[in-house]
């Protein structure tokens, strides 16, 4: 018989008690579940759950995140959605129909919060995705837009079944790409922000990204993200990495709400179009946030690190720091600072 390592014990207790949640969640709903049903499924102690994952809300976002994200890797590479603005955001609402988050799984401030600027970073990237497709004007607010209006369909659904028409929630959403340009960019505040650092240092640890900016923003922080998707010149990379204070109950919502968005975009939106923008969480934001000299994130940390040729030759921190590590002036040699 081979002896399992710990590692691999413990990956198959949560892939256990995972299962187990599922089939509680399916068959008694959310508010229904319970940890000791889970438990009792799972074959194993209430403690036994708890050593392995924060609670109720944290067991259920994690089941919909392993779903979303075994579904986005079965969405085909090259979606077939639309190649206009309107045909896009049809596809994107046609994607999204049915994937909302009952009421009292956000029952407290922190995770509502949290939520909010993750839809914030949702709405940025469909955004830029229109705009790439010729929607013309800044169309964070068309998506914000049709993210609102999924939302209270996905509510009435529930709450009323029978009533809402999903083609009319469709055909509700294509007209809001007829919406006034939204020309709410750049931000007022940025031209106060102070500039970047010079530095010349190695990347820390493991491969480099490449040229660009990274930007390492916590959950309450992630609106931020436009800042350096915006400045940061032709050509440049943006890496956006997502930490919280709180990874046992904030973590498994995020990487749900990453895992939506990669399906979407890979259901809707024709691959020249997607935005070039990489998303990071978990080991991998964290060490970005290593590389920024953050050793412990919080769900209002806001920094930025400009990269070129796998050095760091710029730094930022405080709001605007996405902006600031952008703009500041480097070429392809390593800046050093004065």
């Amino acid at each position: 018989m081979v002896r399992l390592t710990r590692a691999q014990t413990q990956e198959r207790t949560r892939s256990g008690v995972l299962a187990a949640a599922r089939a509680e969640f399916a068959g008694r709903g959310y508010r229904d579940a319970t940890i000791d049903g889970i438990a009792a499924r799972a074959g194993l102690t209430r403690g036994a759950v708890y050593a392995n994952f924060a609670g109720k809300r944290a067991l259920y976002l994690s089941v919909l995140a392993a779903d979303a994200e075994r579904a986005a890797r079965a969405a085909r590479g090259d979606a077939a959605g639309g190649t206009t603005p309107r045909e896009a955001l049809a596809a994107i609402v046609r994607a999204r129909l049915g994937a909302g988050l009952p009421a009292d799984v956000l029952d407290d401030e922190p995770a509502r919060a949290a939520y909010a600027q993750l839809l914030e970073l949702e709405a940025l990237v469909l955004g830029l995705a229109l705009e790439r497709l010729g929607l013309r004007g800044r169309a964070v607010r068309v998506a914000a837009s049709a993210l609102t209006l999924l939302a209270g369909a996905d509510h009435l659904a529930t709450a009323a079944p029978g009533f809402v028409d999903q083609f009319d929630v469709v055909a509700a959403c294509e007209l809001l790409t007829a919406l006034p340009a939204d020309r709410g960019w750049p931000r007022a505040y940025l031209r106060h922000v102070s500039p970047a650092r010079l530095v010349d240092e190695p990347w820390p640890d493991g491969p480099a990204p490449g040229d660009g900016v990274v930007h390492l923003l916590g959950l309450r922080r992630l609106e931020a993200a436009e800042e350096s998707v915006r400045s940061a010149p032709a050509g440049a990379g943006v890496t956006v990495a997502l930490v919280t204070g709180e990874p046992d109950e904030l973590a498994p919502l995020a990487r749900l709400v990453l895992a939506r968005l990669d399906g979407t975009l890979r259901r809707a939106v024709p691959g020249p179009a997607r935005p070039p923008v990489r998303l990071l969480l978990g080991p991998a934001a964290d060490a970005v946030a290593a590389a920024a000299g953050i050793a412990e994130p919080s769900d209002d940390t806001e920094a930025a690190v400009r990269v070129v040729a796998g050095r760091v030759v710029a730094r930022a921190e405080g709001r605007g720091a996405g902006h600031a590590a952008a703009v500041v002036p480097v070429t392809t040699t390593v800046a050093r600072p004065a």
